[in-house]
């Protein structure tokens, strides 16, 4: 039971802080008779209590109408009006002193702006405010505290705040047309620009192509021009002049004897001569 009335509290939780926007720390509006039963059963402390309840910290209000109404009861709520005296005094502006009921209705309002949580064990006043959208009501049944279940009322109070907020209001049409004929002026102007550019981006495109092929048949041309020359021998590979020295001395040497035998066989000649020439005189 307790796993199951924790999860129904969460959910209740839930709706009120994503449909009517509750945030933490949670507040409380107490009147009289939820005070004193907090006192009578021993429920104490009251924000440990309620906090496990919606599982957040907590502040506890009450109202100066509410204190002065268990003033008015006797001695026998003395202990429940020093309880309510170390509360927190909600403003409830009233020059004259009102019931609780009245004062706390008065707090809450139309649409509880201050987002209250209402504790109360007055059973018509928890019907009343079952009827107002986005107010939460806590009661207790002996030792144990317990959150309503969101109404039949402030769930369709939910569903058309939903739909209000999916719809456009007619502000925020006309301002949706203004940008859309921006946008579409943008949107021409940006369309002028790219087409002026993709022009010159075409034009330095074609360009670039004809330069590229001039200096194509350029190179072309000179490579087909070109004459290649007869290059002189490596001289690395090229053997040394030595030889060609030696052979023009052998040459020369050659020569020599050449020149040398002639001489030889001339003078050999006259010697003969010279001989045959004796002899004949002899």
């Amino acid at each position: 039971m307790r796993v199951k009335k924790q999860k129904r509290h969460r959910r209740a939780v839930r709706f009120y802080t994503a449909c009517f926007g509750f945030r933490e720390p949670f507040k409380i509006l107490c009147d009289g008779t939820f005070v004193h039963h907090l006192l009578t059963n021993g429920i104490i402390p009251a924000d440990t209590a309620l906090a496990n309840i919606l599982g957040a910290t907590v502040k506890i209000f009450t109202t100066s109408c509410v204190v002065a109404e268990l003033k008015s009861l006797g001695q026998s709520y003395s202990d429940s009006v020093n309880a309510a005296r170390n509360l927190i005094t909600a403003r409830c502006e009233h020059e004259k002193r009102k019931s609780a009921v009245a004062c706390i209705t008065d707090v809450i309002g139309e649409n509880n702006s201050e987002h209250f949580f209402v504790a109360t064990q007055d059973a018509e006043l928890r019907k009343k405010f079952q009827e107002i959208p986005g107010v939460p009501v806590i009661y207790a049944l002996r030792n144990a505290l317990f959150l309503d279940r969101p109404s039949t009322v402030q769930q369709e109070f939910a569903k058309t705040l939903e739909e209000q907020r999916s719809r456009m209001t007619d502000l925020e049409f006309e301002m949706l047309k203004l940008k859309k004929k921006k946008a579409m002026t943008d949107k021409a102007n940006d369309s002028s620009d790219a087409n002026e550019d993709h022009e010159d981006n075409v034009l330095d495109t074609m360009e670039a192509k004809r330069n590229v092929k001039r200096n194509r048949t350029d190179t072309k041309d000179q490579a087909q021009f070109k004459r290649k020359r007869a290059k002189g021998p490596n001289p690395l590979s090229c053997k040394k002049k030595k030889a060609q020295d030696n052979k023009d001395a052998a040459s020369g040497k050659e020569s020599n004897v050449d020149d040398h035998a002639k001489v030889r066989s001339r003078k050999r000649n006259r010697l003969r001569k010279s001989k045959i020439t004796i002899k004949q005189t002899v």
